[in-house]
């Protein structure tokens, strides 16, 4: 695919400052792209590359100073990442909509309903009364169960497992190899000294643009739903244990574990490898810091914490500032012991 630095301008509102009519067919990096590329500028650490960069084409921010003649044509927006972004979204939409039809072998039981547009991968399968919306992708060697639905223009990518009864909404993005709908961790200790397990008889309910990345697992609830909102980004190798609720737009970095009945509020962020125990609530805006362990209820919107126990971030920078100092407060307190004892020797 082509595309003239006006018809992106066109895409993201921008304004071209160089030939309009010139066409890129693929993006690269600033420090690295060649003819025929399109590169963007965010970070200022990268600006030298402005002119020496092979790039056709550069999308600038707006406050972008030029400082040396430039042989690329720019594309001058209010934010270049953002931008830049957008721009991939809408490229990478158009290479999925080339994607349609249904490869073989596959198996689709008889009582699935398939939408217009939807693309069948080889090696899938598709178990009964599966409803797959309107230009979704399902992607070779998913695994679909009994009753699952997919929203419209969804994209389940290879390897993907979806147990029986859970729903998917639309323009969800399910990355490789993630578990939806798996048995919570459930089990009964019995008088013997057994564990009977507890069976998982709820699903997992997946809201619209939630984008899950590779080797997750989100567990299917004992009773009701295992529920991730609206919005919701969900990084690589998390554990999500039934019955947890994820709240809109909340982002949760990779290796964290949130355990069974959890809720998380909304616009959460959740930093790598942070464990959060069972049955606590965590407050809209909540940011926990990489490595936290939350074993409390957060009861205060926007609140930051850290460490394990985790608790409020500024405290915990100032015990961090009070503990590099304490080598030197150890010696001006023997000091001050020694000077003690010599007073009272001296009366």
């Amino acid at each position: 695919m082509q595309f003239s630095a006006a018809q992106i301008a066109q895409i993201i509102n921008g304004t071209v400052e160089g030939n309009p009519d010139i066409v890129v067919n693929s993006f690269g990096r600033i420090e690295e792209a060649h003819s025929g590329q399109l590169a963007f500028l965010a970070n200022p650490k990268y600006e030298d590359y402005l002119y020496t960069t092979g790039a056709s084409i550069i999308i600038i921010s707006d406050t972008q100073e030029i400082k040396q003649e430039i042989t690329s044509t720019l594309i001058r927006v209010p934010d270049a990442y953002s931008s830049f972004a957008v721009l991939l979204d809408k490229y990478q939409q158009l290479k999925s909509q080339m994607l349609t039809g249904i490869q073989e072998p596959v198996f689709i039981h008889a009582t699935v309903k398939k939408g217009d547009h939807i693309f069948i991968g080889a090696f899938a399968y598709l178990g009964e009364q599966v409803i797959i919306g309107n230009g979704s992708k399902i992607h070779p060697g998913a695994y679909l169960g009994n009753n699952v639905t997919i929203g419209e223009n969804s994209i389940i990518h290879p390897g993907v497992k979806i147990y029986h009864d859970c729903k998917i909404g639309s323009g969800v993005v399910i990355h490789a190899n993630t578990v939806i709908g798996g048995d919570g961790f459930g089990f009964a200790p019995q008088a013997d000294g057994s564990l009977k397990k507890v069976p998982q008889i709820g699903n997992v309910i997946i809201e619209d643009f939630v984008e899950i990345g590779s080797n997750t697992t989100i567990d299917r609830a004992t009773i009701g739903s295992t529920i991730i909102r609206s919005g919701a980004k969900l990084d690589n190798l998390l554990q999500i244990a039934h019955n947890v609720e994820v709240g809109n737009n909340t982002v949760i970095a990779a290796q964290t574990g949130v355990s069974g009945s959890t809720k998380i509020g909304k616009n959460v962020m959740i930093g790598g490898q942070a464990g959060i125990v069972g049955h606590i609530q965590i407050a809209d805006g909540t940011k926990i810091n990489a490595q936290s362990g939350v074993s409390k209820t957060i009861k205060l919107p926007n609140t930051a914490v850290t460490g394990s126990p985790a608790y409020d971030y500024t405290s915990a920078l100032r015990s961090q500032a009070i503990a590099k100092n304490l080598p030197q407060l150890e010696k001006r307190v023997k000091e001050l012991e020694e000077m003690v004892k010599r007073l009272q020797n001296n009366q």
